[in-house]
């Protein structure tokens, strides 16, 4: 079958295999309940509701992969969405490399979504998959800054630190997931770039060292990424709002 005539498929990967310290000792990140139910499966929830993905890979703690398997059949998710869990790697980039290896041939593109984004609109998922589907190898939903922000020479905890730069705010973007890609394009920026240290945070990051163009489109104030306690406020509030108005 040509490029030209072969049918879309899209999966979304999650890597879910960090411990998220910021939140305190306790279950990692991605099992912190947020309403009752835990991040992972309102994160599996929220790739699953895009009718446009049929498998959703959860990338899970190697120790744990056991765990996520039984913590994910225990909650109700879309019956035609096909839900994989893997072991990780030492790394994100291990990860997502692990999850982007499960998938089956005929994936065509893929997204990369944060399991600490749990609340993601539907709207938003949609609009990054068409985005790839039209012809992006490589789109990433994000937000401008409400804040000014300063480049500094990085100190020592709680010490002052001298500015160097104050970039132009409008030009700057706070980015989001999930992140869609060509994945083609996404398995390419993975063999090219070796993992080193911590390896790739950033998916389109790797994307762009190819010298591939990355767009941005809109992202949603409700994609926040929940890494300290008080992200875990917001995300109950947001939560109890939506299942008040009928929303979730």
């Amino acid at each position: 079958m040509s490029d030209v005539t072969r049918p879309h498929r899209t999966a979304a990967v999650i890597p879910a295999a960090g411990r998220g310290v910021r939140l305190g000792p306790g279950a990692p990140k991605a099992l912190r309940a947020l309403g009752g139910t835990p991040m992972l499966v309102h994160a599996v929830r929220a790739m699953a509701r895009s009718r446009a993905v049929s498998l959703v890979v959860v990338v899970a703690p190697p120790a744990e992969a056991a765990e996520v398997r039984l913590l994910l059949d225990e909650h109700a998710l879309p019956e035609r969405t096909e839900v994989l869990v893997v072991p990780g790697g030492e790394t994100r980039q291990e990860s997502v490399r692990a999850g982007l290896d499960a998938l089956p041939q005929d994936v065509t593109s893929v997204l990369i979504h944060d399991a600490a984004r749990p609340l993601v609109p539907v709207d938003t998922v949609d609009a990054v998959v068409e985005a790839v589907r039209d012809g992006a190898p490589a789109v990433v939903p994000a937000l401008p800054l409400a804040d000014t922000v300063k480049e500094v020479e990085p100190g020592k905890p709680g010490e002052a630190e001298p500015v160097l730069a104050t970039p132009e705010r409008a030009r700057l973007r706070a980015v989001q997931t999930p992140q869609g890609f060509d994945l083609a394009t996404l398995l390419r920026a993975h063999a090219a770039i070796a993992v080193d240290g911590e390896g790739a945070t950033d998916d389109a990051g790797m994307v762009e060292r190819l010298g591939v163009t990355v767009v941005v489109i809109p992202g949603h104030e409700e994609a926040f990424k929940v890494t300290r306690p008080l992200d875990l406020v917001l995300a109950e509030a947001v939560l109890a709002r939506r299942r008040a108005t009928d929303a979730f």
